[in-house]
């Protein structure tokens, strides 16, 4: 079923001339906008792999990834009851968080045809009192999600090129370089860093150079240029 998130993210890309929920083959299209297709994806990427090759074949297409930085927990008494609690879930998204995506990602950006789009988000997540449907009873804290609602959109980032990629990594790195140093530059744990450095091998930005002790040195497949015009970052905001 379609959440109000995915609703208000699909009329927020579409506008007021664009079409929604176009039937293109064996594949249902959420937002045609002068011939360009765009897919609102709020689970995992790797769901679209499949239907991105195929599109991109012939059609420019944007992927639109949200990723939640703030996210407000209501509790309902009943599915579509009272709210009894709202509290602000501690988790916060960020757009490195992208990279835990693109993992899935790495065969299929970047592509000439392909354009993935982050936006940064705040949004409600209703919940109620659920049933798991493998049990016949129910633990103390198990809820079921009813709808997610959109609060407000931040930012947003366009990533077209290899570039755009190589671009979120930390100013100063060592020539070459290891995942240490780029966590350090970024502030993030090390298993983020070796994540971000893994995806960028894999999608041939970076190439192994040698090693130092047990950590992989990396250097640039081509110098990293200051970003290009196709990164494009905006911020929007909207209420809900």
């Amino acid at each position: 079923m379609e959440t109000s998130l995915h609703r208000e993210l699909k009329n927020f890309y579409a506008g007021e001339d664009a079409r929604t929920e176009v039937r293109l083959g064996k594949y249902r299209i959420d937002v045609v906008r002068n011939e360009e297709l765009i897919e609102i994806q709020h689970g995992s990427l790797a769901a679209l792999r499949d239907k991105v090759r195929a599109l991109t074949a012939d059609y420019d297409v944007r992927v639109v990834k949200p990723i939640v930085v703030r996210k407000t927990l209501v509790k309902l008494a009943s599915r579509g009851g009272k709210v009894v609690e709202r509290r602000t879930s501690p988790k916060r998204g960020k757009l490195l968080d992208v990279f835990d995506e693109l993992i899935y990602w790495r065969r299929v950006f970047p592509h000439s045809r392909l354009t993935l789009e982050v936006v940064l988000v705040d949004m409600e997540e209703l919940r109620f009192p659920g049933r798991n449907r493998r049990r016949r009873w129910r633990r103390r804290n198990e809820y079921e999600v009813e709808d997610q609602k959109l609060v407000c959109v931040h930012e947003t980032f366009s990533f077209r090129l290899g570039a755009d990629l190589i671009a979120l990594l930390p100013v100063g790195l060592p020539v070459p370089f290891h995942s240490g140093h780029v966590a350090a530059g970024l502030g993030i744990p090390r298993s983020v860093g070796q994540r971000i450095v893994y995806c960028l091998r894999e999608m041939g930005l970076l190439v192994q150079v040698g090693k130092e002790r047990n950590a992989r040195l990396y250097g640039h497949v081509a110098p990293s240029p200051t970003p290009p015009p196709s990164v494009k970052k905006t911020r929007r905001k909207r209420a809900a």
